[in-house]
């Protein structure tokens, strides 16, 4: 195999209840990642910022994003940027949430903001 693959850290091969964070990737990727599965609603991070762009690729559920000075209803099926150096925030549905976020930088670098 030329590429890659990253086994699920906690051996479980479903997307179930998953949150794990990926930095310095293999072959060059140049990305960081989270991914992010959980049933629990009113869960996410604090206000923060990024010098770099961070993508959202939402897969199941919800999320009330803020996203600088505006709030957006982030749902299944939708794809959220948020361009480097916004603050932004998000708080899981009342549904849970699973999600990849993609960090436009091969290592995390975040200014906590609250």
């Amino acid at each position: 195999m030329d590429g890659f693959v990253i086994e699920r850290a906690d051996g479980r091969d479903d997307g179930e209840d998953w949150t794990e964070n990926y930095q310095r990737l293999p072959g060059d990727a140049n990305i960081s990642i989270i991914l992010e599965a959980t049933s629990q609603a009113g869960v996410g991070p604090r206000l923060h910022q990024h010098p770099y762009a961070e993508t959202f690729i939402i897969r199941r559920g919800s999320a009330t994003f803020t996203i600088g000075s505006e709030t957006v209803e982030g749902r299944a099926g939708q794809v959220l940027v948020v361009p480097a150096d916004t603050p932004h925030r998000f708080s899981t549905g009342p549904q849970g949430y699973e999600a990849v976020h993609i960090h436009a930088n091969p290592e995390f670098v975040t200014e906590w903001l609250e």
